[in-house]
This record gives structure tokens, C-alpha cells and sequence, in this order.
């Protein structure tokens, strides 16, 4: 084992990462107390510092006045994921916040027990989201929060659930702390007039919270019935946490337990709940938030009128062209029966007394409007009048991409990714901002022109790619065939004449190769493309498209671009279902340079997208210019470079191919590294780029 570093080179070492001929940092004191450390201590702690101070010097130097203790107190894995909490909350929330943290690493070490078999919110929500989706309802988002509670339009969840010693007991609360906020809204409980509800009460803070101990009883009952297995679940978890309900809060239960009990039934035994002890609270019932849950309708009523009726609208002049055609009289009068057999909600809609096979998103908005009134109002199912709305009352105004520079910088509507650190060697979470834009297409020439400038290129290509479709292959040593192998024969008698049993695959026949593969291009549209090499992307494209068509492989195109980790765009040039059309030809058309060469966001957006699709074979291809760039910014250099190569290791290890085309002359010193060897082909002529990129589109999935 190496020796232990002395004082002077352990302050050597800190003066030049926490910069201290500039930040006047005394580091004598921690020096002295590091070394006393050993030496794999020591390591690990120089270690730390040296990655922090990539992302503040300042933090860096907390971190390390304090690590000399703490490597005495605690294990160094708890230590570590400390550090990475502290960087991310700089990330997050800034220096002052991060150094908050730092001044709590106590309680952040406690907390590190409960944290080992918690239910984490970034863990379970994936799941449980599928979970609440599949339930009869509202779709309702998760978010993560301070509390559980519900608005209606989405269930809140804490960073992390650690009530209970096992981390499987853990997720079961947490699915049923999602179950019954959904039950809030599936069986009526938001449906309440808060202000009635509290009107002339001495404390209304207690009547709520009373109401919300009758409605945990009905909605409890409510799961019973719907969920069984999950409510043997909540049951065991509230013996294990709390203490049986009294008998006066029992007999109260009774009722609300019976299948008809409604939000009715728990408003008439209010003044009987506030005139006993305070209710029990159950471990899974979380909060009742009237206001949110107020503010949340009141945006989602007159939305949902519009947008019903617009669509009841569509429904009837489909049904008066039918009738026009038959010569009956038109009419539009709507009627909805609903359904609630086993706890489902489902709907029959008749047009003019004859039934209508509603499409899903009628369904979905009969749905949530039944919700909020327990019923569809009459006025609901009038068809709206032409010109009566405007499309921006009802539908979802898309965010512009372009106005994130105006004014304060806002995120919504964007997409966050992660980011490889180099200097902290762990990922930055959440930290680019990306936005899909679509390009806008440029109905020019430029297609026909490009078919005509390499028509005998094309003519080559669609040739070639149709032999590839209807390639056949050889298979030998078949039970059965159209011919005799052999190759198999010949062993087969061998082993007859030995006394061993002979084989029956004894034939071969022709199989046509089954192409299932799947393959997005990535484009560089960065402004180092302006020009020619912009026009040698998009004569590419265009005769990629056109063979491609021939293929019948499943294939969609982006660029990519973007200025700073504030502003990743990823431009829509044609997606896995969208056929090859004018509009894409005008996109492609449309193609431009933007701004700098930010990849990882863009290559982990699009495995994301190849992992949504069906295919045995998934292959994502970059055409660029050069290495990974931004403006004056860290991804210049190294920590571009290794980001784009972690980026390319997750999406080898989700089974997608990655494969670069550059004319970058310099690639050779990073590409290896990046894609590996054969990964990657460098063009030493722009102007080779439409001819050879089909040639290598062949290569790769032959």
C-alpha cells in the first residue's frame, strides 16, 4: 500500500483545484487533517474535491473542510452519493441552496437508511403511472411534491415514501396512496362545495378534515369493492402503522360501506363526525387541497364543454350527410346512458334515437365531464354551432420553441435529459432542455432537381434496395426442403455406417429474408452546415427516402441543434409513421442551419423514440460535420466528447446500433473513442456524401 501524502502535498494539490492564488481559500487546515488519514482514504477524498470543484470551487472547499470528519463517521458510499446531492442541488437551485445542504449532511446521512429501502419517486412512478392509467377514469398525471394529494388532474407524490422497514411494503403504500387519490376523483369526493362544506362551522379546518375522514371510510369501502387484493394491502399496512378506528368512527363506517353510499351520504354525517374525536388519519389517505382542487376545475369546465361539443358536432354532420344520402329528415339531438356495471365507467351515445359508435376521445371527454358533475349536463350534449368556438378556447395552445428567449426563460412543454460530467464523473439530472420543432417545409424544386441530378444514381439504388427486399437465403440441414443437402447426406450416412442414429435434416430450401428493422437519421444542422454541406444533407436525404421507399424498413429523420444546455432542439423531419409525402420532401426542402453541435441530448432523445418501436433490428445514423460543440460553453472539448460517447453506451445498451457519417478530416482523433472501431466512416468529399450514405445505409443492415 502507497504511503500516505504529507501536508505539503496534499496542499499542493488543493491549491491548484480550489485555485487559491484567486480564491484565497485557506486550505493549511484541511490539509493537516487529511493527512493524517491513509492513504486510500486520502485518495478518495482528493478524489472528491477535484470533481466538485468542476462544478464550483467554492463548494468544493465546503465539501472538503467537512470530509476529513465525515470519512471517520461514515461509509464512504454514503459520503459519495452526499457530494452528488450537493452538485445536483447547484444545479437545481443554485449556490446558496447547495451549501444549505451542505450544512444539513447530517440529517442527509440519517436520512440515507430510510433512503436504502424507501420507495423513491423517480423509481416507482413509471410504474405506478401505467398503474393509475389503467384504472377507470381521468387519465391523471404524477408529479412529485412535498405531500400526497390530488387536484383532479394529477396525483402528487413525496420524493420519497420510508414508513415502513422493507422497501416492497413501501411500494405497496405507495400504489395505495395512488389508488386512493384516484378514488377521490373516480367516486366523487372533488365533487364537494368546499365553501358549503365549511359554511357556519366554528373551525373549519376540523370539518374538513372530518369530511375527509367519512370520505376515507366510503372511499376505502369504494376499493374494496373495485381492488380487492390492493385493499388486503392498505389493511395490512394500516395494522403495522396505526391503531384500529374507534367504535364511533365504526358505526359511522357502516353506511358509507354500503355499494349505493355516495359523496351525499358522507356530507349528511358531517355534524355527527365534527361532534366526535378527530379521525384517525389512514397512512394512504394523504391531503384533501380544496383551493388546487377548485382552480383545477375551474380551467378544465369550460375546455371540456367546447371541445365535447365540437366533437358531438363532427358526429352529427357525419350523420346528416349519411341521412342526406338516404333522403330521411337531418337532426342532432344527442342522448348518454351511462354504464357503471363492476365499478366501469362506459357510455351509449344515440344520435336522433339510433346508436353512435363514439371514437376515444369522445369517450375520454364524456368521461372526465362525468366526473365533475356525476352526470352530463343536458347542455353539454348540443352540438356546437358553426363559428360558436374558437379553437383557441378549447385546445391546447403548443408553447413556442422560438419565445424562450423573450422575457424571463420559461421550460414548459420541454423534454429534460441528462448530461455525462466528465469533471464529476456522475450526471447532471435534468439538465438539458429540449424541445422538438418541426422544420418548415420550403415547397421549391429542390427534390425534382436532386432526382434529376443523380437519376442514374437513383435508378442504381432503387435496383439495389429492391434486390434487398426480396432477398432470399439458404437454410441447410432441414427436416424438409425443396433439395437434397449434401453436406448432410454425406455425415448423415457416416454416422449410419458407425451405428450411430442418422439424422433426419437431410434437405434445404430458399427463405426469404424477413426484413424487421428500424432506423433513425440524425442530421446535423448545426450552423457549421451552412452551404454546401447543407445542400449535400439534403440531396442525401432525398435519395435515401427514395430508396428507402423500395425497402419498406421503418424509418424517421430529425436534425438536431441547439445553443446551450438552455436550448436543445430537436427538428421533426419525418417520423416512423409518417409516410414519405410532398410535405416531407419540403421539410427535407427546408432544411437549415441553426446554431451549435449539443449531440447527447439529441442521440438519447432519439433511442428513446427507437425504443418505442416494434423491430427486431434498431439503428440510429448521424450525419455530421464535426466533433460535439457548443457556444463558450464546458461541452467544448473533452466533456462534449465523453458525453457523446456515454450517450452512445446507454443506446448500445437499450440493443440500438449507432453509426456516424463525417467529413470531419480530424475524426480520427475523437470518433474512435466515441463509436468505436468500425462504427463510423469519415467522407473525404463532402460531395460523396449523397452517393455513399445508401451504400452504407446497405452495409449496415444487410
Amino acid at each position: 500500500m502507497a504511503e500516505p501524502l504529507t501536508r505539503t502535498e496534499i496542499e499542493a494539490k488543493l491549491d491548484v483545484w480550489l485555485e487559491t492564488e484567486f480564491t484565497f481559500h485557506q486550505v493549511g487546515p484541511t490539509a493537516r487533517a487529511l493527512c493524517r488519514l491513509g492513504r486510500t482514504e486520502q485518495d478518495f477524498v482528493l478524489d472528491w474535491i477535484k470533481r466538485i470543484a468542476t462544478t464550483h470551487i467554492t463548494l468544493a472547499f465546503d465539501f472538503a473542510k467537512r470530509a476529513p470528519d465525515l470519512i471517520r463517521r461514515f461509509d464512504r458510499r454514503v459520503i459519495e452519493a452526499w457530494a452528488v446531492h450537493l452538485c445536483d442541488t447547484y444545479d437545481r437551485a443554485g449556490m446558496y441552496a447547495a451549501l444549505e445542504v451542505a450544512g444539513q449532511v447530517g440529517q442527509f446521512m440519517r436520512q440515507r437508511d430510510s433512503q436504502a429501502a424507501g420507495a423513491l419517486f423517480e423509481d416507482v412512478a413509471p410504474v405506478l403511472a401505467n398503474f393509475v392509467h389503467g384504472l377507470t377514469g381521468r387519465k391523471l398525471k404524477l408529479e412529485q411534491g412535498e405531500a400526497v394529494w390530488s387536484d383532479g388532474e394529477k396525483i402528487v407524490l413525496p420524493a420519497i415514501i420510508a414508513e415502513l422497514e422493507g422497501r416492497a411494503d413501501n411500494f405497496k403504500l405507495a400504489k395505495a396512496m395512488v389508488a386512493f387519490q384516484w378514488a377521490h376523483t373516480r367516486y366523487g369526493t372533488l365533487r364537494a362545495d368546499w365553501q358549503a362544506l365549511t359554511a357556519g362551522r366554528a373551525d373549519p379546518a376540523r370539518a374538513l378534515r372530518q369530511f375527509h375522514g367519512l370520505e376515507t371510510l366510503r372511499l376505502a369501502a369504494c376499493l374494496a369493492r373495485e381492488l380487492p387484493g390492493l385493499y388486503r394491502d392498505m389493511s395490512h399496512l394500516s395494522a403495522l402503522l396505526e391503531a384500529p378506528i374507534d367504535a364511533d368512527w365504526q358505526a359511522l363506517a357502516a353506511p358509507l360501506a354500503e355499494p349505493g353510499a355516495t359523496l351525499a351520504d358522507s356530507l349528511a354525517r358531517l355534524d355527527a363526525a365534527c361532534a366526535l374525536a378527530d379521525f384517525p388519519a389512514r397512512c394512504y389517505q394523504g391531503e384533501l387541497r380544496p383551493d388546487a382542487v377548485a382552480a383545477a376545475r375551474a380551467a378544465r369546465l369550460d375546455k371540456e364543454k367546447a371541445r365535447l361539443r365540437v366533437k358531438l358536432a363532427d358526429l352529427a354532420e357525419e350523420a346528416r350527410k349519411h341521412k342526406a344520402e338516404s333522403g330521411a329528415e337531418p337532426d342532432s339531438r344527442f342522448e348518454v346512458a351511462t354504464d357503471e356495471t363492476d365499478g366501469r365507467l362506459d357510455f351509449e351515445i344515440t344520435l336522433d334515437g339510433a346508436p353512435v359508435a363514439p371514437p376515444d376521445d369522445v369517450k375520454q371527454l364524456l368521461t372526465s365531464v362525468h366526473l365533475d358533475f356525476g352526470a352530463i349536463p343536458p347542455e353539454y350534449l348540443v352540438p356546437a354551432g358553426d363559428g360558436e368556438y374558437d379553437a383557441s378556447q378549447y385546445e391546447d395552445q403548443p408553447v413556442d420553441p422560438d419565445a424562450v428567449w423573450q422575457g424571463t426563460y420559461h421550460e414548459e412543454g420541454a423534454l429534460f435529459y441528462p448530461e455525462w460530467d466528465l469533471g464529476r464523473q456522475h450526471y447532471r439530472k435534468n439538465w438539458c432542455v429540449m424541445r422538438e420543432k418541426e422544420v418548415k417545409p420550403v415547397y421549391d424544386d429542390f427534390p425534382v432537381r436532386t432526382l434529376a441530378k443523380y437519376s442514374a444514381l437513383v435508378k442504381q439504388l432503387r435496383t439495389g434496395f429492391e434486390a434487398m427486399r426480396d432477398e432470399n437465403r439458404l437454410l441447410k440441414r432441414q427436416t424438409q426442403g425443396d433439395e437434397v443437402d449434401l453436406d448432410a447426406l454425406v455425415e448423415a450416412l457416416a454416422d449410419a455406417h458407425d451405428g450411430r442414429e442418422m439424422s433426419d435434416r437431410l434437405f434445404m430450401h430458399m427463405h426469404r429474408a424477413e426484413r424487421n428493422i428500424a432506423v433513425a437519421f440524425m442530421v446535423d444542422m448545426s450552423g457549421s452546415t451552412r452551404g454546401w454541406i447543407n445542400e449535400a444533407e439534403r440531396e442525401a436525404l432525398i435519395l435515401l427516402c427514395e430508396a428507402l421507399e423500395r425497402l419498406g424498413d421503418r424509418y424517421a429523420i430529425y436534425g438536431f441543434s441547439g445553443i446551450t444546455r438552455k436550448r436543445c432542439e430537436l427538428f421533426r423531419i419525418k417520423t416512423f409513421d409518417e409516410p414519405y409525402t410532398d410535405e416531407v420532401r419540403a421539410r427535407i426542402a427546408g432544411i437549415a442551419a441553426q446554431e451549435y453541435t449539443r449531440m447527447g441530448f439529441a442521440i438519447r432523445h432519439l433511442s428513446k423514440l427507437l425504443g418505442e418501436v416494434e423491430a427486431r433490428t434498431r439503428v440510429l445514423v448521424t450525419l455530421s460535420d464535426g466533433r460535439p460543440d457548443d457556444y463558450f460553453d464546458p461541452y467544448r472539448g473533452p466533456y462534449g466528447i465523453e458525453d457523446t460517447r456515454m450517450a452512445l453506451l446507454e443506446a448500445r445498451r437499450a440493443g440500438i446500433h449507432p453509426f456516424c457519417i463525417t467529413i470531419d478530416k480530424d475524426a480520427r482523433d475523437y470518433l474512435p473513442h466515441m463509436y468505436g472501431p468500425a462504427r463510423y466512416v469519415i467522407l473525404d468529399d463532402v460531395g460523396e456524401l449523397p452517393g455513399k450514405v445508401a451504400d452504407i445505409y446497405r452495409r449496415l443492415t444487410h
